[in-house]
């Protein structure tokens, strides 16, 4: 795209925008109110952003039954690091540049809360215990400061129709996670095969789910 049709400073891009009304700048808090905390305890799913030192940015998805991230005070929180691949992206950023930015998801709202704050990575026997699921202990906890929060208003959810079931797309239309990584990587056996890859990935998640 020509160079001339980029925004490269705030005022140019301010300019193409009307004002930003009262409300939006009034929600933002600095600790988790009453509302806030009760849809944290709703929440089965959020979205976690990281950076690390050279602005390299990372978006995790970090789900569980609802309430599973614990709010120890009304600026503190909790998330559970389960079992994932062990790429430790996220944590890894934690740990060089400790800013983070939560997105909580509740499905059927189409509301969100976004948490900004600074997170540390804590391995407290005591706190990973309450957040024991099927006898398992998570190895490590993301707790995080509350330095923002606030409501998002509804309107991306209502675009994408995401708990709309009319709207769900059918699964079999696209690849299996595994075929995909393969196809794009050492490249996917045939199809006998694969379906054998496939069935042992699903055996997998049942085993280490936790």
């Amino acid at each position: 795209m020509e160079p001339e049709f980029f925004i490269n400073s705030e005022e140019t891009l301010r300019r193409l925008y009307s004002a930003t009304h009262d409300l939006a700048i009034q929600k933002i808090q600095e600790t988790l109110g009453v509302h806030a905390q009760e849809f944290i305890r709703r929440s089965p799913f959020l979205c976690l952003g990281t950076q690390d030192l050279n602005g390299r940015a990372d978006v995790s998805p970090r789900g569980d039954p609802p309430g599973f991230v614990s709010i120890l005070d009304d600026r503190t929180l909790a998330i559970p690091d389960r079992p994932g691949n062990n790429r430790l992206d996220s944590l890894s950023n934690i740990v060089a540049n400790p800013a983070v930015g939560l997105l909580f998801m509740i499905p059927g709202f189409d509301d969100t809360l976004r948490v900004n704050g600074v997170a540390r990575i804590a391995t407290n026997p005591a706190l990973l215990e309450t957040m024991t699921v099927n006898s398992r202990v998570p190895t490590l906890a993301i707790v995080v400061q509350v330095r923002e929060v606030f409501l998002h208003c509804a309107k991306a959810l209502r675009r994408s129709h995401i708990w709309d079931s009319t709207h769900h797309q059918d699964r079999r239309q696209m690849p299996s996670l595994i075929k995909m990584i393969l196809d794009e990587t050492t490249g996917a056996p045939g199809e006998e095969e694969m379906q054998k890859i496939d069935a042992g990935l699903e055996e997998d998640y049942k085993k280490t789910m936790y």
